[in-house]
């Protein structure tokens, strides 16, 4: 399995996100992924680590569909993929109504189609291709105006991959039948088939199969001790926030994935406590089991079990958060978790 991490900053320390993926890619890390969602955009500080880095694949996670049009999310491939020597990773969301319409203020409407359209948009433009399009959504040129279709000036970029980030039954489809990746979040290993087997009927209609894509799923923070509910307590406020705060109560697509993993009942007791204002009573009621089963805490020997499980479910790459006071703590954890992944692709081997 391969190994990524978020670039964001604590607070405004961007100096201190940027030596930590630094030193991460001298450790080994594959991939660094930026974070976009109502603060600082997704592609600007990648523009700065592919100055500083050699090796990292350097991807959006996730750049918004609706914050930009399709020609400037092309662009900003464009360039992103130039400036870091073709290493550079696309990463494609449709975010939520919160979000769209709260901060763009742009309409959450028919997100599969605008993804699709999205998607067939940027991989015209990153061929090289003349710029005309015809679809349900957008059109181009704009008809009945000046417009005209515009060849990119731009050398053309034809093996930028694109990973979306889904989890509704019908986008994961959409992922299956146009992505080269999947960053998958509210995943558990043990459940993988409620998202997999969705976009493997996308894969198949394609004439492709789940491994011609890069199923890319995060897996909460890494942390070692003995004392495991020292290292559970802290990790409830987040998923408490993810399963009542990640949308309305309408549109929460985080809190549909767990519902469908089996724990309808927590997740829906913690939307309406969370929802109600009583935000103590909501993180309280997150399971032990829960939280360890999406973070990879404990003793090593509890950690390398679920990497097992990632393993065994057909993970391919795990997306994490490091714990730690300090960047060397940060640094020391990463350390032991890569040699734990190297340990069970061993087991894989033998």
């Amino acid at each position: 399995m391969k190994l990524a991490i978020n670039v964001a900053p604590s607070g405004d320390d961007w100096q201190g996100a940027f030596t930590f993926a630094i030193e991460a890619e001298r450790l080994g890390v594959d991939m660094a992924w930026s974070v976009e969602m109502w603060g600082y955009d997704g592609a600007t500080p990648l523009a700065y680590l592919a100055a500083k880095t050699t090796r990292l694949r350097l991807g959006t996670g996730i750049m918004q569909i609706d914050a930009r049009t399709p020609a400037m999310t092309a662009m900003t491939a464009l360039s992103l993929a130039a400036l870091s020597d073709n290493r550079f990773m696309l990463g494609l969301g449709v975010s939520g109504p919160q979000v769209m319409e709260g901060w763009h203020g742009v309409h959450f409407a028919r997100p599969l189609q605008r993804t699709r359209e999205t998607i067939e948009i940027v991989r015209m433009v990153t061929r090289g291709e003349r710029l005309s399009y015809s679809g349900e959504i957008y059109t181009l040129p704009l008809p009945g105006g000046e417009g005209k279709a515009l060849v990119p000036m731009a050398r053309a970029q034809t093996d930028i991959p694109i990973y979306l980030a889904t989890l509704g039954p019908r986008s994961l489809e959409l992922t299956g039948e146009l992505a080269d990746g999947w960053l998958g979040t509210s995943f558990i290993p043990e459940h993988a088939s409620i998202f997999f087997d969705h976009i493997a009927a996308g894969a198949a209609r394609a004439g492709r199969s789940l491994a011609d894509l890069d199923l890319q799923v995060a897996a909460g923070v890494v942390s070692f001790s003995d004392d495991v509910e020292r290292l559970i307590v802290p990790r409830r406020p987040g998923l408490a926030f993810t399963l009542g705060a990640m949308g309305s109560r309408q549109h929460n697509f985080y809190n549909d994935a767990f519902r469908r993993m089996g724990y309808a009942d927590i997740a829906r007791e913690v939307q309406d406590l969370w929802l109600k204002g009583d935000r103590q009573a909501a993180v309280a009621r997150i399971p032990d089991d829960l939280v360890l089963k999406t973070n990879l805490i404990g003793t090593e020997d509890m950690v390398r079990e679920r990497l097992r499980a990632y393993q065994a479910a057909g993970v391919n790459s795990l997306r994490v958060g490091l714990d730690g006071a300090t960047l060397d703590e940060r640094l020391a954890t990463l350390a032991r978790l890569i040699e734990l992944v190297r340990e069970v692709e061993a087991e894989q081997i033998a």
